[in-house]
């Protein structure tokens, strides 16, 4: 299958990929293509998610890609990034379903996971046989998680109890197992559990009326004495610093979902600047049309910048907290302005879903918020570059 470069990475970031990167990146947007972008318009409508794609999207490496126990191939966290970005560029939501169950899920196993439980676990979520959730937010804690995590575990012999609430839970209402985050009611350590989902005492209630993300299946998770054994415990989590170390790690591919987001906006709007007549001509041949074109290409294009980097850093060992979520703020803040802009070229048949341009303006809300808020991300880089901490 020919790799056909994106006219919208405009400084040829894709010639960094090895042609097997090429290769498998080719393969996944053709079925993004042919089996996804028809169906997502009408999913986000009824806030539903394709399951039938799960499985395909496995046997594509979608969620095997980062991982020792199930790649297919040595790839470089660029190439990762660009998967994230080709999601995105077609349906957020799905880009955030995969990000879900390879990045949190599947991530806070291999990082935290024995390797016993990597073995089990990975390449089952791997080949999408079973579907993953992360559970860290609470009603009464998002971005105040490392301190104020009410979810508690209890030891009890061979087992643990768990009792709480978590909020927001991406794929939850449909998961086999969910990572649940609670502080260790000995010691007051963060710990992280693999919770089958059919476990008695877990119950997964789905959030209703979003205006964003609406095919992600996002819930309201309770933990009434739910037990779950030491076996099932992550034996390599033992702090918040260690859910940290996925966080960081998924915040980056986040940044790289974000710029695949803002290029779907920009695509959609090329094609509708050539199509659409009015005063005579293709409304691409006005200067304000071309003026927002350019200045979203611009944003694209140093956004793309950065996240490479981003992704060089990892594979190097050299990236750090501040440095994911730079480019997590700054990327989200420029797709956010970059789908107003295209949006705006749309005029009136910017607000239905016919044009593709509507989701995309509205998924950018959630985005720009998950996985670190703008303002907790600006502190995390403020700490970096003063030294000094200024969260409270």
């Amino acid at each position: 299958m020919t790799f056909e470069p994106l006219g919208s990475d405009f400084f040829g970031y894709e010639n960094l990929l090895r042609p097997e990167e090429k290769a498998a990146l080719a393969r996944i947007r053709a079925y993004l293509e042919s089996d996804v972008r028809p169906v997502v318009n009408g999913c986000w409508e009824r806030a539903e998610f394709p399951a039938e794609i799960i499985k395909p999207l496995g046997a594509l490496g979608a969620y095997s890609f980062g991982w020792e126990e199930t790649r297919p191939f040595e790839n470089s966290a660029v190439f990762r990034g660009f998967v994230a970005l080709e999601l995105a560029r077609v349906d957020a939501s799905v880009a955030t379903f995969v990000g879900v169950q390879n990045g949190l899920a599947a991530g806070s196993i291999a990082a935290c996971g024995s390797a016993t439980q990597r073995a089990h676990w990975l390449p089952r979520l791997a080949r999408g046989d079973i579907v993953g959730a992360f559970a860290l937010t609470e009603p009464l804690s998002g971005s105040d998680s490392a301190q104020g995590l009410r979810t508690t575990a209890t030891r009890d012999g061979d087992s643990w109890v768990l009792n709480g609430a978590k909020r927001w839970i991406g794929n939850a209402t449909f998961s086999d197992i969910t990572i649940v985050w609670a502080k260790d009611t000995a010691d007051g350590a963060v710990k992280g559990f693999i919770v089958p989902t059919d476990t008695a005492g877990y119950t997964a209630t789905k959030i209703e009326g979003k205006i964003s993300l609406r095919s992600v299946q996002n819930a309201d998770i309770t933990l009434e004495n739910v037990r779950v054994s030491e076996q099932n415990r992550l034996q390599e989590a033992n702090s918040f610093r260690d859910t940290a170390r996925v966080l960081r790690f998924t915040r980056a591919e986040v940044s790289w979902a974000a710029v695949g987001l803002a290029i779907g906006a920009y695509e959609a709007a090329v094609a509708y600047a050539a199509e659409r007549v009015q005063f005579g001509k293709p409304i691409g041949g006005h200067q304000l049309v071309q003026d927002l074109l350019v200045k979203s290409l611009g944003n694209i294009t140093a956004s793309l910048g950065m996240v490479v980097r981003v992704s060089q850093m990892l594979d190097e060992g050299t990236q750090r907290d501040e440095h994911s979520a730079l480019a997590k703020s700054y990327t989200t803040s420029r797709m956010r302005e970059t789908v107003a802009w295209c949006r705006e070229l749309f005029g009136g048949n910017g607000i239905v879903l016919d044009y593709d341009i509507a989701r995309f303006f509205s998924d950018a809300e959630a985005i720009y918020s998950y996985e670190g808020t703008q303002e907790m991300n600006t502190l995390i880089v403020g700490r970096g570059i003063t030294g000094l901490a200024a969260f409270v």
